[in-house]
């Protein structure tokens, strides 16, 4: 990999799967890059695709199409033992840590475990790093003895990540990690995660559905709407000038956490229901919701740069200023 090249490159990713006699179309032709050191925040509601997506990237789950280039090497339909170092450096961590850690194991022991699978442990100098990596994470080594179920939630998201860093990776796909949280914890766990990724020269895949979080550590921000990439740009771009409709919306239905700003923009009401990723609108996935639809959008739109906007979006009416359907 040559420094202009990106760390990942997701190219027309598709995941589908069989329900009864019909195909769910969970991922549905997804192009990204995330280069080394930088934070993707990918937004979106729930079911849209986001976790799938990650699953994808860590091959947990085989794509039906398209490529995912992970360090120069395509690694979309690699087998069990090619796989193997590409997961040394190419981590998840999931939303509910507890149900991903082993309730039967100590600490200590969940976190030489990666280390004995990929035959790394070193018995007494690995122990001393891993301590060292506990304390780094915001957990004392004096608990690398007690087991998972004695922590509060934010200090089994530490213990998380602490797990997902063993192996020293690039790339942690970050699933949802501080939606379970208390509002004080999530800030910490962000404020941590900024701090690694300065320390590691991590890259990080954030997914999540706050627009807060994502604003306050991401480089760029991707938004999907019903497996399919909509929008993507710079925080300020997506956040304050965003382009694409459903964009609009989200932004619009977060809440404002300064009082005096409260009531000062109305918000938008989008009519109908998500569309079933079993039968997916044609064209436009948005256009059975979008107040801007016509007959145009029954062709889809590309995820490209519209009339100097400056970050693509996929809209035929990608702009910054919309009538927008009010409450």
């Amino acid at each position: 990999m040559t420094l202009s090249e990106p760390l990942l490159r997701v190219d027309g990713l598709v995941k589908q799967f069989r329900s009864g006699g019909s195909v769910v179309h969970a991922v549905n032709g997804v192009d990204f890059e995330i280069h080394a050191g930088e934070t993707l925040g990918l937004v979106g509601e729930s079911g849209c695709g986001k976790s799938t997506l990650g699953r994808l990237i860590v091959r947990q789950l085989e794509p039906t199409e398209g490529r995912i280039v992970f360090a120069g090497e395509d690694i979309s339909h690699l087998n069990r033992r090619p796989l193997r170092p590409i997961r040394r450096r190419l981590q998840i961590v999931f939303q509910d840590p507890f149900s991903s850690l082993n309730p039967r194991m100590t600490i200590i022991d969940l976190l030489r475990e990666p280390l004995r699978i990929h035959r790394l442990y070193r018995g007494a100098e690995s122990d001393r790093r891993l301590l060292d990596l506990l304390e780094r994470c915001g957990l004392p080594a004096a608990r690398a003895r007690q087991h998972p179920h004695v922590l509060s939630g934010g200090q089994r998201q530490r213990l998380a990540i602490a797990r997902a860093l063993v192996l020293n990776p690039e790339l942690l796909i970050l699933d949802e990690p501080v939606s379970a949280l208390d509002i004080s914890i999530q800030s910490q766990i962000l404020n941590l995660l900024v701090d690694l990724q300065k320390e590691l020269g991590l890259a990080y895949l954030l997914i999540t559905h706050d627009l807060a979080a994502v604003r306050q550590v991401s480089d760029r921000i991707a938004v999907m709407y019903l497996g399919r990439m909509v929008e993507i740009g710079h925080p300020e771009e997506i956040c304050d000038r965003p382009l694409h409709p459903y964009s609009q919306a989200l932004l619009s239905s977060a809440p404002i956490s300064n009082p005096r700003q409260r009531g000062t923009d109305r918000r938008i009401i989008l009519q109908g229901d998500v569309p079933s990723p079993q039968n997916p609108p044609s064209g436009c996935t948005f256009r059975t919701r979008c107040w801007k639809a016509t007959e145009l959008c029954l062709n889809e739109p590309e995820l490209i740069v519209h009339d100097h906007q400056g970050h693509p979006a996929a809209c035929h009416y990608a702009s910054p200023v919309t009538e927008r359907q009010t409450a």
